[in-house]
């Protein structure tokens, strides 16, 4: 059983820290505030036992923290007030903003973020590690870099913002569009890091999946009628809906092919869709690329049995994603699976040579296990185990590992046999 102490950091700790920069306006002084309530809450729960609200007990621990350090800093007049304030635990939660960015602290402080004097990539890194609660490497993961790169990136964003004298604060309903793209790339991002796990324990979390498209849907109700919101949370919805499948009872990963459909959440599927469509007239047939991969996700979504669905059109829309997205490894390597079920496993195999050439990243653990099972398609056995066991090498959830090791069995065995 997961630590409660662990759990509600992991689950709440990301909305206790956005409430925080909320109330004393700086990011650091947050964040500091709620690690040092969670040391607090390491040494006393062993003794004390663990609070009847856990949540509750660490916001007012944090809160009486960000008052010490607000005060510690020296920062007098309005964060002084502040402080007096958060100190006073009698004193109802200051008052949120109304406002073009609606009430959700945590959503509010995504859009804070996403300041348009970052580059955009920086935006998204930021708020993913920050008002995410993502760890370096899940941000890493997510953003498609490595761990060194994305500590730099952050260490650099913090920095710029201190020398830039840029203030945490609700930007106005003009501001708003500036700062959707990154918005809607941190949910994506959240949303990445739940259903693909960099590790752990099980294959997937659970509680970030619904999170983000907790957060999907604010986004989208907060801006009605923009095609990027319905887009991105049509692609959360059409790919949440195969999560019963996805998993047998044992933990173990299902293939799609082996997926029971009936098991997929036909009500996401149909709402998924309704969006899609909205949004696709919205922008007049003129697809981004959520929009495509929403897009993609519905040709699984509306195929009766994994032998009906239409491959072709999927390669002809990772064809289209990659024309809008070229830099997109994930939308390469998403055609080349595209392209061997549509036309065979050599074509499948050529398709990854390809982006190879183009984009050679030998720690790319996906690309080698697909590498790994179209060999083993093609009958040469052995490459395909010595290729599965290359996949191995760095982090991957247990269950992911598991199945890997299986398939390297079952290829061996079949080698051996006369």
């Amino acid at each position: 059983m997961e630590d409660p102490l662990a759990r509600t950091v992991r689950l709440e700790g990301a909305r206790i820290l956005a409430t925080l920069v909320r109330t004393v306006g700086d990011l650091g002084i947050a964040e500091d505030a709620v690690q040092e309530a969670t040391i607090t809450a390491m040494r006393e729960w062993p003794v004390s036992g663990v609070p009847e609200s856990p949540r509750a007990w660490l916001t007012v621990v944090a809160r009486r923290k960000a008052t010490d350090l607000v005060r510690r800093e020296g920062l007098r007049g309005r964060k002084e007030r502040e402080a007096t304030q958060l100190l006073d635990q009698t004193a109802p939660e200051p008052p949120e903003p109304v406002g073009a960015v609606g009430s959700d602290d945590q959503l509010r402080l995504i859009f804070v973020c996403c300041h348009p004097t970052l580059a955009p990539e920086a935006r998204v890194a930021l708020a993913l590690r920050t008002l995410c609660g993502l760890e370096v490497p899940e941000v890493a993961a997510a953003l498609l870099t490595s761990e060194a790169a994305m500590a730099k990136r952050l260490t650099r964003s913090r920095q710029k913002i201190k020398q830039a004298g840029i203030r945490y604060r609700v930007p106005a309903e003009a501001e708003l569009p500036a700062r959707l793209a990154a918005v809607c790339g941190v949910l994506h991002g959240l949303y990445t890091a739940g259903h693909t796990r960099l590790d752990g324990a099980t294959l997937l979390d659970v509680d970030l999946c619904d999170e983000a498209v907790r957060l999907a849907r604010l986004l989208r109700d907060l801006l009605p009628g923009r095609p990027g919101p319905e887009a991105l949370l049509a692609l959360l919805l059409l790919t949440e809906a195969r999560r019963p499948a996805r998993i047998d009872p044992d933990g173990a990963p299902v293939l799609l092919a082996a997926q029971d459909r009936g098991r997929w959440d036909r009500a996401a599927i149909d709402e998924g869709l309704h969006l899609l469509a909205t949004s696709l007239e919205r922008t007049e047939g003129q697809a981004d690329p959520y929009q495509l991969q929403a897009a993609i996700a519905a040709v699984h979504a509306l195929a009766p049995t994994a032998e009906a669905t239409d491959w072709p059109e999927i390669v002809r829309l990772y064809d289209l994603l990659i024309s809008v997205q070229p830099a997109s490894t994930p939308a390469a390597l998403g055609r080349a699976v595209a392209v061997a079920e549509a036309y065979g496993a050599p074509a499948g195999l050529a398709a990854l040579d390809a982006l190879d050439a183009q984009a050679p990243d030998p720690h790319d653990h996906r690309r080698t296990a697909i590498r790994a099972e179209l060999l083993a398609r093609t009958g040469r056995l052995a490459e395909a185990a010595a290729t599965m066991r290359r996949s191995l090498d760095g982090p991957l959830p247990d269950p992911e590992r598991a199945h890997r090791l299986r398939r390297v069995a079952e290829w061996e065995t079949a080698e051996d046999r006369p």
